[in-house]
C-alpha cells in the first residue's frame, strides 16, 4: 500500500513532511484559517440565524433603532 511522505499537521492542517513533523511550527494565521474551516458549518448557521432574526418584528425594530442611532451621531 502507498504511504504518503506528507501528513497534515493536527493543529494547523499544513502538509508537513513526516521527517520534519517534530520541527514544524504552526503559524498563527494558518492555525486560525484551519480552525475557521472546521467551523464553516456553524458559521453558515449563525449567519442564517441572524438573517431570520432580522426578519422578525424585534429584528426590524433593532435595525431601525440602530439606523436611527447612527444618523443621530452623523
Amino acid at each position: 500500500m502507498f504511504r504518503s511522505r506528507f501528513m497534515p499537521c493536527p493543529v494547523c492542517g499544513a502538509s508537513v513532511d513526516r521527517t520534519a513533523l517534530r520541527e514544524h511550527e504552526c503559524s498563527p494565521e494558518r492555525r486560525a484559517d484551519y480552525e475557521m474551516f472546521g467551523l464553516r458549518g456553524e458559521t453558515a448557521q449563525l449567519e442564517a440565524g441572524v438573517l431570520r432574526y432580522l426578519m422578525t418584528a424585534a429584528g426590524r425594530f433593532e435595525t431601525w433603532l440602530a439606523a436611527k442611532h447612527v444618523r443621530r451621531r452623523a
